[in-house]
């Protein structure tokens, strides 16, 4: 097992920030919202805490739960943990110990094994669905300026192939096998900081969002970089986790950071269509509701919005910061992690929480 020095758990806080973009992010200001938010019904929340470090969610129909990965904590912790939970009760099934510690998750489509990101050692685990056990790791070879390295941000699996954002500037996309979990890949030149990874049926092409404000395109069969899109207004963005609406052919985007907004782009025309105003870090689109989600660090909320009219249904609060989000595959409920703050000396406030939201 890795030891975790003063200086690794500085170098962790670091990447974990740019996982989540709370430390690049500018002074708060007061967003108007696009519409009139009804009262929200709090029969609808269940939450539960569950430990340190919780991050992004995946569901295994075969196994009947819902993963969560953890990162365990920053000061004097070793490695991580997944959780398997009760997707209904949120009840606690099994809990796997890993080495390392886990960020980002992906499901294989028949729900035997999915997928996490090792962030901070640069590499990616497989792991069983029914037992938590991981049944297989790659580290990649890449290092940051400071020798560290390269952190393995987003993972997103397409036909067969995970495609895992490296942040790192330039930044970089790993393109693995994910049978064999062995390197097929790596797209260079992807700009600063690969975040958000996504599939586009509408164009059959995969986006990738980056720190410089660029959404890629990436031809899955070539993997090269075929056009770059950016809002085209002058301002600076950093951009973070992807949605796409494949009926209309929209592209959403969040900025956390610097803009502190949600962007839609027309897939068509590579053209942003649409601005909604507000701090905005996870987005999901239901198709089965044609809602959006909208998961708010700092006014610590997930928005439900329509997603034709992006009218706010819902609103909902939390004590602390509302981080990842999940949509059930039946499209009828959302789980959030939710997040407490760092103390300065790495640790935190108190154990993170897994949400889960009523839809019906």
């Amino acid at each position: 097992m890795k030891s975790f020095s003063p200086r690794k758990a500085a170098v962790a806080l670091a990447v974990v920030a740019a996982f989540s973009l709370t430390a690049c992010q500018a002074p708060a200001t007061k967003a108007q919202a696009p519409a009139a938010v009804q009262k929200p019904v709090e029969t609808q929340v269940s939450q539960r805490e569950l430990g340190d470090g919780l991050y992004e969610m995946a569901y295994s129909p075969e196994a009947k739960a819902l993963y969560v990965a953890s990162a365990q904590g920053f000061k004097d912790v070793n490695g991580g943990m997944l959780y398997r939970l009760n997707p209904t009760t949120l009840e606690t099934l099994g809990e796997t110990h890993t080495d390392l510690k886990n960020f980002a998750m992906a499901t294989d489509p028949d729900g035997s094994v999915f997928y996490t990101t090792n962030t901070l050692d640069g590499g990616i685990s497989k792991v069983d669905a029914k037992s938590g056990k991981v049944l297989q790791r790659l580290m990649f070879t890449e290092k940051g300026k400071d020798g560290d390295p390269l952190g393995a941000r987003e993972i997103f699996l397409h036909q067969g192939q995970l495609y895992i954002g490296g942040v790192g500037d330039p930044a970089i996309i790993w393109v693995v096998d994910a049978k064999t979990l062995k390197l097929k890949k790596t797209i260079k030149n992807a700009g600063k900081w690969v975040t958000g990874i996504i599939y586009s049926q509408v164009t059959d092409r995969i986006y990738a969002a980056n720190g410089g404000g660029e959404i890629l395109a990436i031809n899955p069969r070539s993997h090269r970089i075929e056009k770059r899109w950016t809002p085209d207004d002058g301002k600076a963005y950093l951009f973070l986790n992807l949605a796409e609406d494949p009926e209309t052919g929209r592209l959403f985007v969040t900025d956390d950071s610097k803009a502190k907004t949600t962007l839609v782009f027309d897939e068509r025309s590579g053209k942003v269509v649409k601005r909604l105003p507000g701090d905005a870090l996870g987005i999901k689109f239901n198709a089965r509701r044609h809602e959006l989600y909208i998961s708010q660090r700092e006014s610590k909320k997930v928005l439900q919005l329509d997603a034709t009219t992006y009218a706010v249904k819902n609103s909902w609060s939390f004590d602390s910061h509302p981080n990842s989000l999940l949509v059930s595959d039946d499209g009828q409920t959302l789980y959030v992690t939710v997040k407490q703050d760092f103390n300065k000396d790495n640790s935190t406030k108190g154990p993170d929480s897994i949400a889960r939201i009523s839809l019906q």
